[in-house]
């Protein structure tokens, strides 16, 4: 048996060869291959990428502690490396080396930010009075959410609750809070539906624009921090996004804000 055929068999190469490939797939495949072969996915989050790879190493540890005779197996590099004499120039290197990563790394994190303070950020940009949803012209002044006045409103708000259940859930939790499993990976964090500050002062048309357009459709006044929600006209019908506007106003128990009320805003 060739040396690469024995290390290829030997279950600790096996389990480092997976550790490995795994966080190369969640750090790169998901965010940069599939977009590259036509299919929509954003990088995964660093707080979720750190959950994916500990569930990765558990799962590798059970595997390798189901048979004693590969559990022994497993461990013979580990043991080689502490206790053989020939080992020695690897385990100082590695009593060097291993501190000083861990040093290095959380030096990143906390060393403080000499970058210039950045500019003032606009929460709640002016939209525009007409977008182009999908090659069409949309005129937002003065557009209300027609599916308030048309259909069933209940079959509206269930299909809404399933758009955001799919899509939004994520970033701006179950309780439409802010406080999803993302939502510590992104900077601005996701609005929070629950405060009055937020879609409350706003008009649906407005919502429909943010989350048609996303990051990618604010304008200048919106920077320098863009938000990471993806252009949703992608992948989302015109009446997916209404019903899910529908969803989080109802789900938030806030009122929209109506034209009037704007234009009376306005001209005081």
């Amino acid at each position: 048996m060739s040396r690469e055929s024995s290390y290829l068999r030997h279950p600790f190469w096996q389990a480092l060869a997976v550790l490995v490939g795994s966080y190369l797939l969640f750090k790169f495949g998901i965010g940069y291959l599939l977009p590259a072969i036509g299919v929509h996915s954003a990088p995964v989050p660093s707080s979720v990428l750190l959950q994916y790879m500990l569930t990765v190493v558990v799962a590798l540890l059970l595997y390798v502690s189901t048979s004693e005779d590969r559990w022994t197996r497993f461990k013979e590099p580990l043991r080689q490396v502490l206790v053989d004499p020939d080992k020695r120039v690897l385990r100082v290197a590695l009593l060097v080396a291993l501190p000083l990563l861990v040093g290095f790394l959380t030096y990143g994190r906390v060393r403080a930010d000499v970058g210039a303070p950045p500019s003032l950020r606009s929460i709640h940009p002016a939209p525009p009075n007409q977008i182009t949803f999908r090659g069409e012209p949309i005129s937002l002044t003065g557009l209300e959410n027609p599916l308030r006045e048309h259909g069933s409103f209940e079959e509206h708000l269930a299909a809404g609750s399933t758009v955001y259940v799919q899509n939004c859930m994520p970033c701006h939790g179950d309780r439409l809070d802010g406080e999803g499993p993302a939502t510590h990976a992104l900077n601005p964090v996701p609005a929070n539906f629950t405060d009055n500050g937020t879609i409350s002062q706003l008009t649906e048309s407005y919502v429909f624009w943010r989350i048609a357009k996303g990051g990618p459709g604010l304008p200048v006044e919106g920077a320098p921090w863009n938000s990471a929600m993806p252009a949703w006209e992608d992948l989302l019908t015109a009446d997916e996004i209404w019903a899910v506007t529908l969803f989080i106003y109802e789900r938030s128990g806030s009122t929209p804000r109506t034209w009037e009320e704007s234009n009376e805003g306005e001209g005081h």
